[in-house]
């Protein structure tokens, strides 16, 4: 990548990882400037957010809603379709729903954590986000949408900011 940079192709580049000792390799280059992962609620990375901080990263956030888990509007009842890939044949690595039904699991984390997260007037979705920002000023959240107003909800997101340091502590405590 460094290559290119020299090159003129490319100003910059980023990587897509879960792995922390492969972000690191990648971070060392004079001209990364992101490494997208996941992050959210329930699959925080403190350490590849540290990571982010550490070389002066953007950490691009990857499934900052948990696959819609943590919008609210999905059930115990809900039912996805074949063709949705957290429909019936689900990969294996999705981990937020399993046969086409959200896990009760996370539902049940979502509904002991909902009144913090929808505080000061907020959303699920704009909780889920404000949780994010709070974790790092290095955050970079890339919500999914299929609506007009769904686009709506996550950009008033920012007029709310990030969630407080006891709202981010009382979370802790609960999903701990």
């Amino acid at each position: 990548m460094e290559e290119l940079v020299a090159e003129g192709k490319i100003r910059s580049y980023g990587w897509s990882t879960d792995l922390l000792d492969r972000a690191e390799v990648f971070a060392q280059g004079a001209h990364c400037a992101a490494i997208e992962h996941n992050e959210n609620i329930f699959n925080d990375n403190p350490a590849m957010l540290s990571l982010c901080e550490s070389y002066g990263l953007s950490s691009v956030n990857r499934a900052p809603l948990a696959m819609g888990i943590l919008s609210g509007k999905y059930t115990s009842q809900s039912m996805l379709k074949n063709d949705d890939i957290r429909g019936k044949d689900s990969p294996t690595w999705m981990q937020y729903f399993k046969n086409g039904k959200p896990s009760e699991e996370f539902l049940k984390k979502l509904e002991d954590i909902r009144e913090i997260l929808t505080s000061d007037g907020r959303t699920l979705t704009q909780g889920a986000l404000a949780w994010i920002w709070a974790k790092s000023p290095a955050t970079v959240p890339i919500p999914g949408f299929r609506t007009e107003k769904q686009i709506r909800e996550n950009a008033k997101a920012m007029e709310h900011g990030p969630l407080s340091q006891e709202q981010m502590e009382e979370i802790a405590r609960i999903l701990a």
